[in-house]
């Protein structure tokens, strides 16, 4: 009864943080809260990254908001999303399998109207809404329950021990007088959450012995908004490196980005190793897809806030070409930029890229 032809992705986020990049997945709920209350949501659709290189019948599309509906309607709509997609979802080829097909090809209204036939209601209009980022808050936030949550800097999501940075012995401490909970956050960091009053100091002092406590402090803007699949030797389908080489490549453009004085600035940076986007490289301001061995696909243009895909700037750009290739953008951004202009923003008013306005045929077309 819930066979769905391809996999399907469900997120919900709260403005203005837009950590789950919610335009990526199936199906999305923006909580609308007025006056401290959640009165609804505005339901997204349609979302989804992974393309094939070459193969203009697949691309990377951001959700459409198809409406509004109350908190007791969400459950029922999310019902009602899924069976549309059980019924008309394409079983015939993988690679036009997923939501977003199903979406472009009929149509946000069409799509609409059969969920509301399945609900027996009709959605709402959207409400208006702002996000203005897709990171994670770094350190110590206190949430509405009293408790105390910690968000920790996890490069490209691994946890492990180094000679000189015992992070997995670390966390390990952490857990055995941890009655609270580790959550695993969408840009691979984790929350050490539900920390009661009585606990959070013995669990600063070990995060300070294991010199975890001010991790992201050192870090800079760049590398506390980067991001990487596993890829090779981990992913099969893996064409470049992503986990194991993004980390570097890190380190060097941070001499460009220190140069020019922009250390503290965010700048949203994504890589995989194949263009199926598991690390939603074509939401980054600077997105690197791999091509084959050493070679990337480079990509700038993204909203910074989510909103808006990238474009192909460069294609087959040697690991050893990039820094050559970034450095002076990255310098002129730092020189030219508007007050409060990201970086997403200014490629595209310099003239570096094209605005992507729909996704399948602006994402695509030369710049």
């Amino acid at each position: 009864k819930t066979y769905l032809p391809r996999k399907f992705k469900i997120v919900v986020a709260v403005p203005p943080s837009n950590d789950v990049d919610i335009f990526a997945h199936c199906l999305g709920f923006i909580a609308i809260i007025e006056d401290g209350k959640i009165v609804g949501y505005n339901v997204t659709v349609g979302g989804g990254m992974g393309m094939h290189h070459n193969n203009e019948k697949t691309f990377p599309r951001l959700a459409d908001v198809m409406g509004f509906c109350t908190p007791e309607q969400a459950v029922q709509v999310a019902e009602a999303v899924v069976l549309v997609q059980r019924d008309y979802g394409d079983r015939t080829d993988r690679k036009h399998a997923r939501l977003k097909y199903t979406v472009d090809d009929h149509g946000v209204e069409w799509f609409r109207d059969q969920v509301e036939q399945r609900t027996g209601f009709k959605l709402g209009d959207a409400r208006p809404f702002k996000f203005e980022n897709t990171g994670d808050r770094y350190g110590w936030t206190k949430g509405i329950d009293g408790k105390h949550h910690l968000t920790l800097y996890i490069p490209n999501g691994r946890v492990k021990d180094t000679p000189d940075f015992k992070m997995k012995t670390g966390l390990r401490e952490v857990a055995k007088i941890h009655d609270g909970d580790f959550r695993l956050t969408a840009n691979q960091n984790l929350i050490i959450g539900s920390v009661s009053d009585e606990k959070r100091s013995a669990i600063e002092k070990l995060l300070a012995e294991y010199g975890l406590n001010n991790e992201h402090r050192a870090k800079t803007g760049l590398r506390l908004n980067s991001m990487a699949c596993v890829a090779l030797p981990t992913c099969g389908l893996a064409l470049a490196e992503s986990e194991r080489f993004l980390p570097d490549l890190v380190g060097r453009l941070e001499s460009a980005v220190e140069e020019a004085g922009l250390k503290d600035d965010a700048i949203v940076i994504r890589m995989t190793g194949c263009p199926n986007g598991c690390a939603r490289p074509y939401l980054g301001e600077i997105g690197f897809v791999g091509r084959s061995p050493g070679k990337y696909n480079v990509y700038l243009g993204a909203g910074f806030d989510g909103s808006r895909l990238n474009k192909l700037y460069k294609e087959n750009v040697k690991e050893e070409d990039i820094v050559e290739l970034l450095s002076p953008i990255i310098h002129r951004y730092a020189k030219e930029r508007e007050e409060g202009e990201r970086f997403g923003d200014f490629t595209i008013r310099a003239g570096y890229v094209k605005r992507v306005k729909v996704s399948r045929t602006d994402w695509w077309a030369a710049n």
